[in-house]
Formats: C-alpha cells, sequence, structure tokens
C-alpha cells in the first residue's frame, strides 16, 4: 500500500511527580492479601483497577500483586515519583528479587492453565536491552525457566525518546511475559517467580501475575481456508510468512470463505492487508503473528485495512489470535501497529496486542468500526486511536495496560469524530498522557470504564480542544453532547514537569478554543487523586454538568480552576481533600457555578488562589498522610494568601489573533518552551492577562523559548492596565525589548504599580518574526 499522510502522534512534554502513600476505599474492588507462609511483602492496602463491580472490562484472569504474595524479597513503594520503579508498577508498588533463591509465590484463588506476569529488568549500558529468564515453580517443584527481557522498555530523553541510557529521563521500565502450565493447577497451589541466577540480570522487579485458565484451541471452522494446509504459511515462525497469508486472505476475499490461522507462531514481516475478510485463530494464547523486515526497521507485523485514500476497507472481522510485535523504539511516521488502516463495518474481537507502536492506530474516513473483547499491552505509543473523521465506532470490554501514550483516544484533526463510544474498558497505567481522552468530537460517550495510575502528563479522564485541526471552523471540536457516566478513576492525574503543577484526574482543555458543548459527568468515582479531582486549564469550557459524583481523596484540591467556564453540580461529595480549601479558582467570576442539592465538601467562597502550587498529599485508607484526618474543607483559610509569585501564570487570556496551534494560554501555561505567536502580517497585535482582581503589578518577565534555534530579535510594545477591561490607561509607553537567547532569551518591563485587573501588551514590530510572539507573560507585584 502506499503511505497515507502523516499522522504523528503528537509531542508531549515530560513531567515528573512527587511520591507518597497510596489508598484504598470502600466502594473500590477489595484488595485480598495472601494468606503467605514464611514471608510476606505487606504492602500497602490499595485499591485495584481489575473487577470493579459493574465497570470496565470483564477479564478472563484473576489478578494478584507481588506486594501481597509471599516472598523474600524486597517491597519496593509505595511512590508516584516519576522515574523511579514502583511509579509505574500497578498500585505504585512491587518487589524486586536480586538474589539467587529470591522469590515471589503466588497462591491461586481460582484454577489456571496459564500466566502472564508483568516485570521490570535493568537496561544494559547499550540501551538494547538484556535477555534472561526466571523460574516458574509449581508447588516448589518441576521449574520452568520462562524468557524474560528489557528490550520492550527504558526510553530515555525527550519526545518521542530514545534508547541512550545516558541520556535524561529514564522510564517506561516493566514488559509482560506469559507461559502455560501445561495442565490445570487447582485452586490454592501455589506458583512461584524465583530467580536461578543473577549472571544475566542483577534484579528482577515483580509487580504481578494473572492467572487465567485458556479454553482449548478453537477448531478450523468448516469450509475455512488454512493459511498453513492451503498456502504454505510456517507455524514454527523460522520463515517470513508475510505473502503467504496474505495470498489466503486474498484467496478468502475472493471466495467468500473464512481464513483460519490455526496454532503456530508466524514470521510476518508487514501489513496483512484485509478487506470483505474474516481472519481468524484457534485463540489469542495459541495462533501468534509475529516479527519485523530485518533490513526496513519501518516495517513490521500488523493487520491494516487499506487507507481511506485508497478507498478503505470494510465487513473485516479480525478474532482469536494475537498479534505480538518487535517494536523496541518510537518513531511517529512508522507505520508498525499491530491494526492499522480504515475499516468500515468492521469487528475486532478478542485478539491480543502487545509490543506494536500503537494496539490500533484508525486512520478515517470510516465508519461503525468494533474493538471488543482485547487486550493491548506494553505498547510505544497509543493503545487506541480513533483518528480523523472515524464515526459510529467503539472501544469496548477492552483491557488497556502500559501504553507509551494515551491508553484509549479519539483525535478529530481536520474531520469530525462523530458518536463514538469508549465503554466497559479497563485502562491501566498509561506512561505518558490520559488514560482516556477526547480530542474534539461530536456526541462522544466514555462510561462504564475503570481508568488507574496515570504516570505523566495526562489526567484520567480528558475532554479537549488540543491538538491540530480540532476547531469548530472544521466541526471538530468538541460539540453536542459529551457523556461520560458510570467511570471510576483511581490514582489518576499526576504533575506536568513544565506546568509544574499537577493535572487533575478529569480534566478540560479549550487551548485551541472554548469548549461550548454539553458534557455530561455522572455516578462516578474519583478516588485518591494524585493532584485535583477536577481541573480546568487553557481556554474555557462551558456546559459542564457533574451529577452523583463521589471525590475521595485528592492530593491537592476537589477543584482547580485555571480557565473560565460553567459548571453545575449536583451530589458531588468530597471527602480527604489535602488542601483545607478544597478549591483554587484565580479567574474569579469567570468560572461560574451553579450548585444544586446534595453536595459537600468541595465548595468554599472565597476559593484559594495562592499564586503558589501545594505539594500534594496522597492518602492511604482515605486519610491524607501525616495527619490523623484533613481540616474540614468547607471551612476557608482565616486570613487571605499573601500575593507572591507570578500572578499570570493559569490566567484567563485573550488575544487580538494567533497563528496555527500557537494561542495565546500558551503564554500564561508556565511553559517556556511553548509559546504564542500573533496573526502574522498584522501588527499591531494584542495579548491580555486577567488578573482575576486588581493587583499593583511592578514588574513583567517576558520570555521567549531558550533553545539557541531562536535568533535574538527585538520587539516593540506597550503596557496599558485596566480594572474593566473596557478602558485601559497606559502604563509603560512603547520601546523596544531584545531577546537574546544567549542571556535567558527574556526581558523586564518595570512598571508604576498601578492596581490594574487586566494587562494588555500591544506589539508594533518584531525585527525576528512579522508577529508578536511570546512563551511567557509573568506579572509580580516586586
Amino acid at each position: 500500500m502506499t503511505s497515507p499522510p502523516r499522522n504523528l502522534l503528537l509531542r508531549r512534554s515530560i513531567s515528573a511527580s512527587v511520591s507518597l502513600a497510596l489508598a484504598a476505599f470502600g466502594t473500590a474492588a477489595a484488595v485480598v492479601l495472601s494468606s503467605a507462609p514464611a514471608a510476606q511483602a505487606a504492602g500497602v492496602p490499595a485499591p485495584s483497577p481489575v473487577a470493579v463491580p459493574g465497570r470496565g472490562a470483564t477479564v478472563p484472569f484473576k489478578e494478584q500483586e507481588a506486594e501481597y504474595a509471599a516472598t523474600n524479597g524486597t517491597l519496593i513503594g509505595p511512590n508516584r515519583l516519576y522515574g523511579t520503579l514502583p511509579s509505574e508498577a500497578s498500585g505504585r508498588q512491587a518487589v524486586t528479587l536480586d538474589a539467587v533463591g529470591e522469590y515471589v509465590e503466588f497462591t491461586l484463588t481460582a484454577p489456571a492453565n496459564a500466566m502472564s506476569f508483568r516485570y521490570s529488568l535493568p537496561d544494559n549500558a547499550a540501551g538494547s536491552g538484556r535477555d534472561a529468564s526466571i523460574d516458574v515453580r509449581v508447588d516448589g517443584a518441576s521449574p520452568k525457566a520462562v524468557p524474560v527481557t528489557s528490550k520492550y522498555g527504558w526510553y530515555y530523553g525527550g519526545y518521542p525518546f530514545n534508547n541512550n541510557p545516558g541520556d535524561t529521563n529514564p522510564h517506561h521500565f516493566y514488559d509482560e511475559a506469559r507461559t502455560m502450565f501445561g495442565s490445570t493447577l487447582a485452586a490454592g497451589t501455589k506458583v512461584r517467580l524465583q530467580v536461578s541466577s543473577t549472571a544475566a540480570s542483577p534484579s528482577f522487579t515483580i509487580d504481578l501475575a494473572d492467572f487465567e485458565q485458556v479454553a482449548a484451541p478453537i477448531a478450523k471452522p468448516s469450509g475455512a481456508l488454512d493459511v498453513v494446509a492451503g498456502f504454505g504459511a510456517d507455524p514454527t515462525g523460522a520463515a517470513d510468512s508475510t505473502a503467504k497469508i496474505q495470498a489466503a486472505v486474498d484467496a478468502g476475499r475472493a471466495q467468500g470463505k473464512e481464513v483460519y490461522i490455526p496454532q503456530g507462531t508466524f514470521q510476518v514481516r508487514d501489513h496483512i492487508v484485509v478487506d470483505k475478510v474474516t481472519l481468524r485463530g484457534a485463540g489469542p494464547w495459541y495462533s501468534v503473528l509475529t516479527g519485523r523486515d530485518p533490513s526496513d526497521r519501518s516495517k513490521g507485523v500488523g493487520v491494516y485495512g487499506k487507507y481511506a485514500g485508497e478507498g478503505g476497507s470494510s465487513n473485516v472481522t479480525l478474532k482469536d489470535f494475537a498479534i505480538i510485535g518487535d517494536i523496541r523504539e518510537r518513531v511517529d511516521n512508522d507505520q508498525v501497529n499491530a491494526i492499522g488502516g480504515a475499516l468500515s463495518n468492521s469487528t475486532v474481537d478478542n485478539v491480543w496486542m502487545q509490543h506494536t507502536k500503537c494496539g490500533a492506530w484508525m486512520d478515517g474516513p470510516m465508519d461503525n468500526f468494533t474493538i471488543k473483547n482485547s487486550r493491548i499491552l506494553d505498547q510505544t505509543a497509543d493503545g487506541v486511536n480513533f483518528h480523523y473523521g472515524v464515526t459510529n465506532s467503539t472501544v469496548t470490554n477492552t483491557f488497556v495496560r502500559n501504553t507509551g501514550d494515551d491508553g484509549l483516544a479519539m483525535w478529530a484533526e481536520n474531520v469530525a469524530n462523530v458518536k463514538n463510544k469508549f465503554t466497559f474498558n479497563t485502562v491501566v497505567l498509561p506512561i505518558l498522557a490520559n488514560n482516556i481522552v477526547t480530542y474534539g468530537g461530536k456526541d462522544i460517550t466514555i462510561s462504564d470504564n475503570v481508568m488507574s495510575d496515570t504516570i505523566t502528563n495526562g489526567g484520567g479522564l480528558h475532554i479537549a480542544n488540543r491538538y491540530p485541526g480540532v476547531n469548530s471552523g472544521r466541526g471538530t471540536a468538541v460539540s453536542g453532547t459529551t457523556t461520560a457516566a458510570r467511570n471510576t478513576l483511581i490514582r489518576t492525574g499526576n504533575n506536568d514537569y513544565n506546568w509544574q503543577f499537577g493535572v487533575g484526574a478529569i480534566w478540560f482543555s479549550g487551548l485551541n478554543e472554548p469548549i461550548n458543548a454539553t458534557i455530561n459527568i455522572s455516578d462516578t468515582e474519583i478516588l485518591d487523586s494524585s493532584y485535583a479531582a477536577i481541573h480546568l486549564i487553557e481556554g474555557a469550557t462551558n456546559g459542564l454538568h457533574f451529577d452523583n459524583i463521589r471525590i475521595d481523596g485528592a492530593g491537592t484540591y476537589a477543584l482547580q480552576v485555571q480557565a473560565p467556564g460553567t459548571a453545575t453540580f449536583t451530589d458531588v461529595v468530597a471527602t480527604h481533600i489535602a488542601q483545607p480549601n478544597p478549591i483554587h479558582n484565580c479567574v474569579g467570576s469567570g468560572f461560574q457555578i451553579t450548585r444544586g442539592t446534595g453536595n459537600s465538601g468541595w465548595y468554599a467562597d472565597p476559593p484559594a488562589c495562592t499564586g503558589t502550587w501545594p505539594a500534594p498529599v496522597w492518602t492511604n485508607g482515605g486519610v491524607p498522610g501525616g495527619g490523623s484526618g484533613p481540616t474540614d474543607p468547607t471551612d476557608p483559610p482565616t486570613d487571605p494568601p499573601a500575593e507572591t509569585g507570578n500572578l499570570a501564570r493559569g490566567r484567563n487570556v485573550t488575544e487580538s489573533g494567533h497563528a496555527d496551534v500557537y494561542g495565546a494560554s500558551n503564554a500564561v501555561d508556565g511553559n517556556a518552551n511553548t509559546y504564542w505567536e500573533s496573526t502574522n502580517h498584522a501588527f499591531p497585535q494584542t495579548i491580555t492577562v486577567d488578573l482575576g482582581a486588581a493587583k499593583a503589578v511592578k514588574r513583567l518577565v517576558l520570555k521567549l523559548p531558550p533553545a539557541a534555534a531562536w535568533s535574538t530579535r527585538t520587539q516593540t510594545l506597550s503596557v496599558s492596565g485596566s480594572t474593566d477591561n473596557g478602558s485601559f490607561n497606559s502604563l509603560k509607553a512603547s520601546a523596544g525589548y531584545t531577546f537574546d537567547p544567549s542571556s535567558g532569551n527574556q526581558a523586564t518591563v518595570t512598571l508604576p504599580g498601578t492596581p490594574s485587573r487586566y494587562l494588555r501588551l500591544t506589539v508594533t514590530g518584531n525585527t525576528g518574526w512579522p508577529a508578536a510572539q511570546l512563551s511567557e507573560l509573568e506579572a509580580y507585584t516586586n
């Protein structure tokens, strides 16, 4: 196939978070501790994302966490500090084994004939990973050596990351291995992961194990074409079977017959292109497609529909097999996803996707596509992305863990996404970005899901007008009614490194333009959020409705309001909020709250507006660590906070215009690497920040990105102030200010301290570019 249009996975910055303990909540699924012999890890109880009643995916396995199992290893965590091993573990805890004879021992709670386990090995000095093995012992006997590796983990540096251990920011530590026992083990059987040698790896960190009773292989359907018997595909994986499986698929389409992949591991080095055909296997534990082109690393195993520009594919069923790739790096232009292209009126059912770039990156326009009953594990980028005009499509009853970017995403770039649904999914441990997100989209449903353990630069649930091509002019912005009902979020949200403050568990962004839609969030639990439970930023969000929400545990605030909007709250109950004032709101009346009945614990008047961000306090058992209980969150502070720090950061901001995605909110986001650029060739241009109240500002610090690629330039500008955003008075006459990368690429403007709520910069010239440019507009009273 010819390549599709460039579909880049968008650049995101790396962040860090700070660590402390985790939480357990009564209505979340209980964590069952093993009645273990001898040694015990004794991890901190934390709610599990698996088997939350009535929500999330119905999974075929029983999950056990290493931190509650019998062990003579070392418990690590709980810890949410980005870049540490426990921060990426389920529940933020794990067990490290670093000597021969050390083990983690699980006691089966149900019969099982197979297990998969999540683990981490250290990287090697070259960054190419190390291979080792660990013993699986059943009731102390018959060890089986299971291969383990670090070659699919350990990324470094900034986005889109690299495999150089000499760089900064190590992350994406864990991987998963699977094995079958050869017979069914009874409940009560003890299964041990034990170190037999440290020669190949100095340590083995065990996060969890999933025990499963795998059904017998599915026989070939009557009349189906067999890729081995009929077309000579090699089930041993020794020979390249790409062309032979493609020939079987083409014949299946031509003859109107199903195509069957029997038991075996098949080497596939490029896309199998499907259209109007059913491709099915003996089951994802038995029929495996794997492989990568040995010379052209941009080619690898994948099952793709034709691209939309080639007419797309339709009436395809992919069922009962695994796609386990060999992707060890992130190259956004490479089409090395498990499933891709355009697949209308098609279904993916019970497919295991692992070690590819994305599980499924779907480029529309396309309609009526479903992924169900599947597993998506250990991806370098998104789990699923409905991109570019995907409509009436669904991901349901699917388990997603350890993606390198958003777990489940919809991105309406230039062409509208309409009436898509993410329902009854469990999304755990996205290493970057969000558990579930919709960037734009009309009449979207995100309901009955479980989201847990966000790592960095995102939240649990995100609804946003962000990223290129998302705007009302193209009909791609958030519109109609977005429904998010009956979701459970556990330990979601995180600290953004560049913003230097937390991202909420549920957050909204109007970066490209304000959100003006109906957004209904209902019947939802937000548990042990790392920072705020609910968060608005980067432009207005209007039409929010929160109904029957339980917030139990928030590292900072119940509400973090950094952008204007409108919201109604009914039966919203918050407990165990770390800060004594549960709302941080520096946009004042710009955020309009309508309170219905049944609310408690989250409202304060006045809200906090400190100019600084508190360190998060993570909870254990619903009580913030370090104290016997929280201050009554309905009691505001006795004295108003002092005016400190940058008063413009996170404030509402308006502009005369902007180029491309370089909106004015970039100038108040605390990130010197993002910037506002005005409409080009159209001086004068203005940017106006609302400080929320009149402030005696005496100093502005204006910044451009510090990168040396920015040449020295002088911008001519003046500053004016207003108390009502109507009548502006001059605070600083027009003058030239030089920005030189060699000295920080910033300029300081002194002001007389005249109280002003609205500060406006008017730019009339720029020697480096035909537009106004600012990465940060900082305002100080000292």
